[in-house]
């Protein structure tokens, strides 16, 4: 019985054999922590799109296909990294801990996030400059802001039921002024640290600084001496 012979399968070119081994979620990342780095060290006007796909092993035609243009880049840039501080400042459990405990600890993760995460205080800087054009934009940045201030403000009103608090403390303020402390002395370590001949940047002062702003929450938050006084006469 005659047997049919199979054709030779046909050579795969270059170009699909590429395409087939291309992870798509990696190569967005790729792009993403690429557009990250030269955001962060360039501001969106400094940062060519070139650059980012160069950096990233890719090309301008993938940084179109999964961001659409510079703009939207930027903006998810903006939004993954202020994303990232969101969920693990939500991913912190207040639930069993004294309320003044909490806001130091709740200070600690923002001030140990912005060391770790120098990108994010060069984005913000450039944002600023920018008079947040961009990320006023944003519908979910705006979204992700609201939890973390309702978890301070629960902290607060726990202090204040317990008699450790004293009443009245805005929770959106005392944030402000918590990233205020925790991003400043980081951000303009630089000319700081020449204007005052002092290494803001050395780890013994940024604990030190720590500590001070530990003690400074706690006289802030605490009830005052007088109204103690009525309490116990």
């Amino acid at each position: 019985m005659p047997t049919t012979k199979k054709k030779p399968a046909a050579p795969t070119s270059p170009r699909a054999a590429k395409t087939a081994r291309r992870d798509p979620a990696k190569t967005r990342a790729g792009i993403l922590a690429a557009a990250t780095a030269e955001f962060a060290a360039k501001g969106y006007s400094g940062a060519r799109t070139e650059q980012i796909a160069k950096r990233a092993k890719s090309n301008i035609r993938m940084l179109y296909h999964y961001f659409g243009g510079k703009d939207a880049l930027y903006l998810s840039v903006l939004e993954e990294e202020l994303a990232r501080l969101r969920h693990d400042e939500l991913q912190l459990d207040f639930g069993d801990v004294e309320p003044l405990q909490g806001v130091v600890q709740l200070f600690d993760f923002i001030d140990d996030h912005f060391a770790a995460h120098p990108e994010l205080r060069c984005l913000l800087a450039f944002e600023n400059l920018n008079r947040a054009r961009h990320l006023k934009q944003s519908a979910r940045i705006r979204a992700m802001a609201s939890p973390v201030i309702e978890l301070l403000a629960g902290l607060l009103k726990r202090g204040e039921q317990a008699g450790v608090f004293r009443p009245g403390i805005d929770a959106l303020h005392l944030y402000v002024s918590m990233v205020s402390l925790a991003y400043y002395s980081k951000s303009h370590a630089y000319t700081l640290s020449r204007i005052f001949d002092t290494d803001l940047a050395a780890p013994a002062w940024q604990r030190a600084q720590r500590e001070q702003t530990h003690q400074m929450l706690a006289s802030f938050l605490a009830v005052p001496l007088a109204a103690r006084a009525r309490r116990a006469a």
